[in-house]
Order: structure tokens, then C-alpha cells, then sequence
């Protein structure tokens, strides 16, 4: 892998709010893992809303799936998003996701498959054994977080599928309805809001179909009612509010790809030594424990997820393949 390192500047605020479309510690032992997902400490600086559904969950036992950094709050996580469907103001989510219906839900899946179908949310819910993972959340603009989520590895639906010798990538869609997501009325990006894996990284244990976060299920505006997680790319590489999972032979083009490629690559794997065009990926701001003008802290190669991770990428070169 190559590794550069880039100039420690970070990012002005300006520079990380979207302009007009886009311009406008590994884990120890398993043991110490579950010790520091106890109930005591999550009920003590991870609870929920208590308005939601509780989803419970028992502690993952997936190696890297229990850090031990501090869970962010819940209020500047259900407070603080990217979900440009409902706008593109990091407020815009939480204050007008309530028009999204996350019940009845159907995600379709298709394509390079022997066992395609369409699962309704209890079918997807059932599918599994429900687990708590505490993951780092980077993106890409610079701010990070720590979320408790709730759900199971994708690879147990994928099984499911049973994905043909032409399935190499999986590609993620997500829900795009005017009547339910004002943010579609924008231009930002060409919706519906597509993603992609290669079908090894979709495969790996901590690649996550994830259901709840904080003993809850999914806030609107956290990507409900079903969401994929990625803890070793960039946020946006997690799509939310899936309904289609389509198995392909040739590479996906990725929403944030096709509007801007000289800023966002397919992989967007979390990489200090590659630059953003237009910021340095060195540092990051944390969310609701790092004022804004505080001093950062380093960002991780693959977010710290290098020893789960890193052999997914031997040899390929990182700052082409960004």
C-alpha cells in the first residue's frame, strides 16, 4: 500500500458545507471488548431518546467491532447529518425527516443472484442475530464520531442471495420519493442516491446492515429504517433508507463518483495521506467532545480498522485507488 503524507491544514468551515451540488486503538481482547460494551456503561453515556422502538441487541463478539472511545452523544448524533434527501444543512435531517415513512419497507435483491427476492423490514430483521457494535464515524468533511449501532454483518444476507461467479461488486440504492424527502427537489446530486462494494469488502465481517443505533431502532434522519455501515470509509459510502441490493459484474458508479470523481473515489477508504482537493484528511474535529476551534486529533489510516481491514487492499496503490 502506498501512503503519503499531506499538508496538516485543515478545513475551513466553508470549505466542508457543500456548495451547489458538491461544490456549494485496535481492539484488545474480546473479553475487554464485551467488558466495555456493558450495559452499565452504554445506559450511562449512550442512551436513546426513549421515544423509539427498543431493538435489543447483545454485544458483537467480530474482531474491531467493540472500540473503546467514547460513544458521542445522542443528541449531536440524531442532530448532526449528512442526508442531503432532506436537505443539505446538517440540521435539515432531523428537522424534516418526520415526513419519512420507514413503515411498511421493502428492499429488493437482484441481479448476479441464484436466490433473488424482496424483503419486507421483519423479514430483514429476523434474518440475523441483532448485535451492538460501538464504531468510529469519519467523514469526509473533517468531524467524526462514536455510534453504538445495532444490526448484523451484510454478508448474512448476501449468503442468502447466494451472488453468482458474476457477482464482483454489490451495489446499494436508496430510497428517492419528492413526497417523503424534500431534498429531492434540489439538484445536488442525480438521485436516487446510488452506492457500491467490491464484493469481498461486503463480505467482511464489519460491513454492517445495520437496523438501530443507541437500544433504539433508526432515527429518520439516521438512514431508517435500514442502513448499511462501513466504519472504515467515509460516511457517505454508508447508503441509508436502502430499498434495492443488486448484485453486478462491472464497478458501480457511486453517486458522489459520477457528480464529483477528482474528489470522491469509489473506495474512500479513510486515509490521513490523501488528501481532499480541497482539505487535509490528516486531523478531525469529534463531534460534541472537540469544540470547533479545540485541537484535533489525528485521523487513523482506515479509520483504526487497519488490522481488520488492510489485507483487503495489499498492494493496491491507496492514492490512486482513493
Amino acid at each position: 500500500m502506498l501512503i503519503q503524507s499531506s499538508s496538516p491544514n485543515d478545513p475551513a468551515p466553508s470549505e466542508i458545507t457543500p456548495r451547489q451540488t458538491y461544490l456549494s486503538r485496535r481492539q484488545l481482547m474480546a473479553g475487554l471488548g464485551a467488558i466495555a460494551a456493558s450495559p452499565p456503561l452504554l445506559a450511562q453515556s449512550a442512551s436513546g431518546s426513549g421515544k423509539l422502538a427498543r431493538l435489543p441487541a447483545s454485544p458483537s463478539t467480530v474482531a474491531g467491532a467493540m472500540v473503546l472511545d467514547k460513544p458521542t452523544r445522542y443528541a449531536d448524533a440524531t442532530s448532526y447529518n449528512n442526508f442531503y434527501e432532506f436537505g443539505t444543512d446538517k440540521s435539515d435531517p432531523a428537522e424534516r425527516a418526520h415526513t419519512l415513512k420507514p413503515r411498511p419497507w421493502t428492499v429488493a435483491v437482484e441481479g448476479e443472484c441464484a436466490k433473488p427476492g424482496h424483503y419486507d423490514l421483519d423479514a430483514l430483521l429476523k434474518l440475523g442475530a441483532m448485535e451492538e457494535r460501538i464504531y468510529r464515524l469519519r467523514c469526509v468533511e473533517g468531524w467524526s464520531m462514536v455510534i453504538p449501532w445495532i444490526g448484523y454483518s451484510l454478508s448474512e444476507l448476501i449468503k442468502r442471495a447466494e451472488p453468482t461467479s458474476k457477482a464482483k461488486f454489490v451495489e446499494f440504492t436508496t430510497l428517492a420519493d419528492r413526497a417523503q424527502m424534500p431534498g429531492l427537489r434540489s439538484a445536488v446530486l442525480d438521485w436516487p442516491y446510488v452506492e457500491g462494494l467490491r464484493m469481498d469488502e461486503a463480505m467482511h465481517p464489519l460491513a454492517m446492515l445495520t437496523f438501530g443505533m443507541y437500544g433504539e431502532v433508526l432515527p429518520n434522519q439516521n438512514g431508517a429504517p435500514v442502513r448499511i455501515v462501513l466504519p472504515w470509509k467515509y460516511g457517505f459510502k454508508s447508503a441509508k433508507s436502502i430499498v434495492k441490493i443488486r448484485f453486478v459484474e462491472k464497478q458501480p458508479r457511486s453517486s458522489w463518483e459520477q457528480a464529483a470523481p477528482q474528489e470522491y473515489g469509489f473506495y474512500s477508504n479513510v486515509n490521513p495521506g490523501v488528501p481532499h482537493p480541497r482539505w487535509s484528511q490528516a486531523s478531525e474535529r469529534r463531534i460534541g467532545e472537540d469544540g470547533l476551534f479545540a485541537k484535533k486529533r489525528p485521523t487513523l489510516i482506515f479509520n483504526g480498522y487497519e488490522a481488520q481491514v488492510g489485507q483487503l487492499y495489499a498492494g493496491m496503490d491507496l492514492r490512486r485507488n482513493f
